[in-house]
């Protein structure tokens, strides 16, 4: 759904009335055009509340109707072929660029549609009186890049200044026929599917597999639905993996997907349900009608890196809700999950495998393999849904004789080797078939001075007492570089290994050779060898080396544990401590040398990106593979390293000009626009640093834009240009830098943004009102408590929910707070009870705080984590061991009315709570008592408390629509009460610095105040309908 943004609605216009008024150059450039534009102008000011679906109807009866005559004049004037489908999509890409921020979130409380739609990129674009918007008025000579672009020529003449906009709410439903287009928006893990070189040899691990194939196919519906294969690295579980995904799918030609993990995939894991989810659409219509809706509706969901989301949305639900089921077995298959990443983000897929995957239709069966890591074993062992296999448990004499049948197939006609010999290899090897593979590639393809059966006879005397594999490896490795390599030759052998090894993604040979040369900035010989001298002989360790376009990657995980542990590697070692900084570099000399603008050749803004018919092959020609990894990864790079001045230098090129929409539009080409805010987000944190303000102050202006733009350049890459640069705010970093170097976009003539609107995110998700907000210590998460019972958190840089809602309380939930450290949530409820949540699985800690004899009204935890304040209607504060979930001491008494807030000092030493009796108390945290005497000025009842962070103030919203400041130490009143709200103030807040006080009331503003002066700083911020709770990141 896109938004149209309208005002009035139907009202009789008058002189004020908010119109955008279509310049006479604009419509009389082509002869026909005014007409079809003024009968758009005048049908958007009817009524679109309700039947939005009719009036669209009749908008597109009357007003594209007359497009005929004009598209004969734009071929006459020199424009680029349009139709009625491209001016109906240059209005539907305008209005999603106004509306884009309230179609994808929402509301955490509820927001006055028009209010949020006016606040999505500006209130001066959408209302303004009689802005116009003039195109083709060139303030300079128009660079030779662009002055050649025929995009340009059409968009700046034709398209954005003969549409007219309205702000106000409605919905416009849009129905275009590209439904299967929209699934291109949900990114795929390509490589990761099946590969039938890696299944098992014909006639080998019959018994397992056959035992897997009977697990698929039975129709006891107490069958597990999960099946983890477990055993240790090289037993050959990725064999029987594939095995089993090209039985089912080719050969049985069944329903499925087979998803293999990979060490150097980091974020792989981000798209293991997305890709799941596309694999089984191409065979379940209803799956795909429901992704294509998902898109439409909820276009952020897309992109989002949230797995416990994409498992709710893009599988579990719409699979639970398949009209008359899924007949036949549907078969999943994810392949070492133990590369999935680290412990935290195999957490949520684990959690998902034990706990949801058993709740879909009984007919599914996903089959998982890994190593018996730790964490894996502690979640599966006591999961009733799931079944668990060992290769541990297959015979040793069936897997001595399936390694002794594949070693006869892998030397079959090398001379001189017979029976004896395969069985000598297959009792040497322990049982680990990449040990046999490895040791027959050896013997096969020898070369050098040691002859086959010398070889052969080496890998039988090997030293015993290390791991078979590494033994494996220190012989390979030492027959390619000697056993004494030279110090240039060791060097290389580091210097490309360690770019293979440390790439987030792997790269196919041209990029990693190009990357590496970017990398190796001080090395005297960077010039005279080319990375595939060093990788080609490797070929038989690492993947990909024979094909140029393949990605190169370790063929076992355990070569690259291998050559990274110095313990084992020894004169092999690979040290990677540093490679960030390097990659860091390489990726902005690469985007610095390779950005350039309309990289694909777009021809036209009037069509979507899904309807360019070639798109694919043209990004994948014009967008190599070391540009697409260095757009999408620079900033992992930069996160881990220290601040430094060159590194610093080089982000500044990007952000502070042209390459900055450039990588914005590399970025929308490969749907990763979603990525765009958390990727900034790190480069504004990183430059912190007073001599870069401003490029970070680039970076952030960069976020902005991107939660603006982002789903319309997904959706029509031309449009960044066209569309984004055009209406930027005045002041905003990117149009003082950027769009002078575009004189040939549409302007604002009179009106427009000045300045970024104050509305950053508005987000949606809770059923009923939110109570309660906090964000967590490190600003990228944010907690929500709902009069719906439930707790949600959210990403506070893309709005998306994060997990499921955390559900236990039997009532509204009042209060929330995380723990300094983030990874505790604590959460009060109208069932009198505390709850303590894992901010991470959202699983409930421990049992339920029990005690108050009342609503439990505030929650909030001492600066340490270990304790835990709440008050509550039954007049008390109580304090409460955060991990024992005990009571500490009795509750604090002396309130005479229900406790409404709490707030621990800094120092945790004190508690401020406020009350309905209008007085605000202080206590001490270690005697309970009451410390002074009650803090009195309010009339009404105190319902917010905050200390300052230095601990000497504290604030206090009321009732009485005021806001006192109060000295912590004496008691007394500090200056007069802030005043200007005209209903309750609900929820008062402290900058991190202490200099900005922020206070939210039911009369639906936020108001800032000076915390010295106590003056109101700038106009107050209109949005909610009601502020019951505000809080600083």
């Amino acid at each position: 759904m896109l938004r149209r943004i309208f005002k009035d609605k139907g009202k009789k216009k008058n002189k004020n009335s908010s119109t955008l008024v279509p310049t006479t150059a604009c419509t009389d450039l082509v002869p026909g055009l005014g007409g079809a534009v003024n009968d758009a102008h005048e049908r958007v000011n009817l009524p679109m509340v309700k039947d939005s679906a009719h009036d669209q109807e009749q908008f597109e009866s009357t007003s594209l109707g007359r497009l005929p005559a004009a598209e004969e004049n734009l071929h006459g004037a020199g424009f680029m072929n349009t139709s009625k489908a491209g001016l109906k999509l240059t209005l539907n890409m305008m209005e999603g660029l106004f509306a884009d921020s309230d179609a994808r979130a929402g509301s955490l409380s509820t927001m006055d549609k028009g209010d949020s739609a006016k606040n999505a990129y500006g209130q001066g674009i959408a209302s303004r009186d009689e802005d116009q918007i003039a195109a083709g008025v060139a303030t300079g000579p128009v660079q030779a890049a662009y002055n050649n672009a025929q995009m340009f020529q059409n968009a700046t003449n034709v398209k954005i200044e003969n549409s007219t906009f309205y702000s106000a709410g409605g919905d416009l439903h849009v129905t275009n026929n590209f439904s299967d287009a929209l699934l291109t928006r949900i990114p795929y893990a390509d490589g990761a599917g099946i590969d039938s070189t890696k299944a098992c040899l014909e006639g080998t691990r019959i018994e397992i597999l056959d035992e897997i194939k009977g697990w698929v196919t039975t129709t006891d519906a107490n069958t597990p639905q999960v099946l983890w294969l477990s055993g240790p690295a090289g037993t050959g579980k990725s064999a029987i993996a594939h095995s089993v995904a090209r039985w089912w799918m080719e050969e049985n030609g069944g329903i499925g997907s087979c998803f293999c993990f990979n060490r150097q995939a980091t974020t792989r894991h981000e798209r293991l349900f997305p890709t799941i989810a596309l694999d089984l659409a191409a065979r379940i219509p209803s799956l795909k009608d429901s992704l294509n809706k998902l898109t439409t509706s909820q276009p952020a969901l897309a992109t989002t890196a949230d797995v416990t989301q994409q498992w709710r949305k893009f599988l579990q639900e719409p699979l639970t809700n398949v009209p008359g089921g899924i007949a036949e077995p549907v078969v999943i298959v994810i392949d070492a999950l133990d590369e999935s990443g680290g412990p935290l983000s195999r957490s949520y897929i684990l959690s998902i495998l034990a706990s949801d995957a058993p709740k879909l239709p009984s007919n599914f069966r996903i089959l998982f393999t890994s190593r018996p890591l730790l964490d894996i074993g502690e979640v599966f062992h006591n999961a009733s849904g799931v079944r668990l296999e060992s290769m541990d448990k297959l015979s040793q004499s069936s897997t001595t004789h399936d390694i002794e049948f594949y070693s006869s197939w892998r030397l079959k006609g090398v001379e001189g080797f017979g029976n004896l010999d395969f069985s000598q290899l297959a009792g040497k090897s322990d049982g680990l078939f990449e040990w046999a593979r490895l040791a027959c590639e050896y013997i096969k393809y020898a070369q050098g001075l040691l002859t086959k059966r010398e070889r052969f006879e080496e890998l039988m005397h090997a030293e015993e007492g290390k791991e078979l594999l590494d033994t494996m490896y220190m012989i390979i490795l030492r027959s390619i570089l000697g056993d004494r390599p030279r110090d240039s030759t060791i060097s290389r052998f580091r210097s490309v290994l360690r770019i293979v090894l440390s790439t987030l993604e792997p790269l196919p040979m041209d990029s990693l050779n190009l990357l590496h040369s970017a990398a190796v900035r001080q090395s005297q010989d960077r010039a005279r060898y080319n990375v595939g001298a060093i990788l080609h002989p490797l070929a038989s360790l690492l993947s990909g080396v024979s094909d140029q376009s393949m990605p190169i990657r370790p063929l076992h995980s355990t070569f690259h544990e291998f050559l990274t542990t110095r313990a084992r590697s020894g004169p092999f070692f690979v040290d990677v401590e540093d490679v960030n900084r390097d990659l860091a570099h390489a990726c902005l000399q690469v985007m610095q040398q390779h950005l350039c603008f309309n990289i694909c050749k777009l021809e036209s803004s009037y069509v979507r990106n899904s309807e360019i018919a070639d798109l694919g092959e043209r990004i994948k020609g014009c967008i190599k593979p070391y540009l697409a990894y260095s757009c999408r990864f620079w900033t992992e790079h930069v996160k881990v390293i220290p601040l430094e001045v060159e590194l610093a230098e080089g982000i500044k090129g990007i952000l502070l000009n042209e390459k900055m929409l450039f990588w914005l539009e590399v970025l929308a080409l490969l749907k990763l626009m979603g990525m765009v805010p958390s990727m900034l987000s790190i480069v504004a944190s990183w430059l912190q640093k007073k001599d870069y303000e401003e490029v970070s102050a680039a970076a952030r202006d960069g976020i902005r834009f991107a939660r603006v733009i982002g789903g319309v350049i997904s959706e029509s890459t031309p449009h960044l240009y066209v569309s984004g640069l055009a209406f930027l705010p005045k002041n905003s970093m990117l149009s003082r830098h950027v769009k002078a170097k575009f004189p040939k976009i549409p302007r604002i003539v009179f009106g427009g943004a000045i300045d970024w609107p104050s509305l950053q995110l508005s987000i949606r998700g809770h059923t009923d009102s939110v109570t309660s907000i906090v964000f967590s210590p490190d600003g990228k998460r944010i907690a929500s408590g709902s009069e719906d019972k439930t707790i949600c958190i959210w990403d506070a840089e893309t709005g998306l929910q994060v997990g499921n809602p955390l559900q236990g309380h039997a009532d509204k939930v009042t209060s929330v707070a995380f723990s300094p450290d983030g990874k505790r949530i604590a959460s009060g409820s109208l069932d009198k009870t505390i709850r303590i949540w894992d901010a991470e699985t959202g699983l409930q800690r421990g049992n339920p705080l029990k005690g108050h004899t009342g609503f439990v009204t505030s929650v909030a935890f001492s600066p340490d984590g270990i304790r835990i304040a709440s008050g509550s209607q039954d007049k008390t504060i109580s304090i409460w061991d955060a991990e024992a979930g005990l009571q500490m001491g009795n509750p604090l008494k002396g309130h005479t009315h229900w406790v409404r807030a709490v707030a621990f000092s800094p120092d945790g030493k004190r508690i401020a709570s406020g009350s309905y009796g209008n007085t605000v108390y202080i206590w001490n945290t270690q005697t309970g008592l009451q410390v002074g005497n009650p803090l009195k000025g309010h009339t009404r009842g105190v319902s917010s408390v905050a200390f300052s962070p230095d601990g000497k103030r504290i604030a206090s919203g009321s009732d009485d629509e005021t806001i006192y400041i109060w000295d912590a130490e004496t008691g007394l009143q500090v200056g007069n009460p802030l005043k200007g709200h005209t209903r309750w103030v609900r929820s008062v807040a402290f900058s991190p610095d202490g200099k900005i006080i922020a206070s939210g009331s039911y009369d639906q503003t936020i108001y800032i105040w000076d915390a010295e002066s106590g003056l109101q700083v700038g106009n107050p911020v209109k949005g909610h309908t009601r502020e019951d709770c505000i809080g600083f990141s």
